[in-house]
């Protein structure tokens, strides 16, 4: 079958038209109620920022979250630290089980920011956290 180039362009028209005409029937309708609104969370303290759920913790380890590591180390202790390692100013990397690691020159931190190995002699920059229901607020 063969379609010109003018049976196209007339199809490609049509159906434009059609969506534009149906797009338009429904213009000014407010949207069909298929559930409740869900009650909205608890709003952050003044100053603060959310910067996780509580959920994407896992205890006994801990995330990074843009320049704040954050960790629990028991159910329900979080804590902040900054995600600058303190030995040459690179950024950690990672959260594997309870070490918080550095890939530029091995150094890690156990989950409270101290040092766990060198060569960095000094722990994580402490960050304020706080818990407001299930989310994390950067203070």
């Amino acid at each position: 079958m063969f379609l010109s180039r003018r049976h196209a362009l007339v199809g490609a028209g049509i159906t434009l038209a059609a969506g534009t005409v149906a797009g338009c029937a429904t213009y000014g309708k407010p949207p069909a109620e298929t559930s409740p609104p869900a009650a909205a969370p608890a709003p952050a303290a003044p100053g603060a920022s959310v910067i996780a759920k509580t959920a994407d913790v896992p205890v006994g380890s801990g995330v990074i979250v843009g320049d704040v590591v954050i960790t629990q180390p028991t159910a329900g202790d979080f804590q902040g630290f900054s995600s600058v390692c303190t030995h040459a100013g690179c950024t950690v990397s990672e959260v594997v089980g309870a070490s918080i690691n550095c890939p530029c020159h091995g150094s890690s931190f156990n989950l409270d920011g101290t040092v766990a190995k060198g060569p960095a002699k000094r722990p994580l920059e402490s960050k304020q956290v706080a818990v407001q229901g299930d989310s994390i607020t950067l203070q």
